[in-house]
Order: structure tokens, then C-alpha cells, then sequence
């Protein structure tokens, strides 16, 4: 989950990460500051992550469409 983060490739502004995640926007900012320099996450970690980012992605879509 760091890593969609530090690097969202998706697109998606830390208020809206920190949306998905039920934290405030200062706690996320924090929580980056504190991980962006260490390598946090495994390789399948992280493709776990993609692969909720990508979830995510398909909710937020889902729900503009039906309403």
C-alpha cells in the first residue's frame, strides 16, 4: 500500500488515498515522510498493491456510473 503512495501511478491525490484508507490527509503525509526513504514493501507485497490500487480504481468507476 506505501508504495501506490510514494509512487501513484494511478493517479490518485493523497486526499483521495487518504480517503480510501479512513486516515486524514496529515496522517497520511506523516506516514509517507516516515517510509519514503526505506524500502517498505516486498515484490509480492507490492504486487498485492497494485493490485488493490487497481481494485480501487474499479470501485471508484463502478460508483460515478451508478449515481
Amino acid at each position: 500500500m506505501i508504495w501506490g503512495i510514494i509512487f501513484p501511478e494511478d493517479g490518485l491525490s493523497r486526499q483521495q488515498v487518504a480517503d480510501d484508507l479512513g486516515v486524514g490527509k496529515s496522517t497520511l503525509n506523516k506516514w509517507v515522510t516516515a517510509h519514503r526513504d526505506t524500502d517498505v514493501i516486498s515484490s509480492e507485497d507490492r504486487e498485492l498493491a497494485l493490485e488493490n490500487e487497481r481494485l480501487r480504481r474499479e470501485n471508484r468507476i463502478l460508483k460515478d456510473l451508478q449515481g
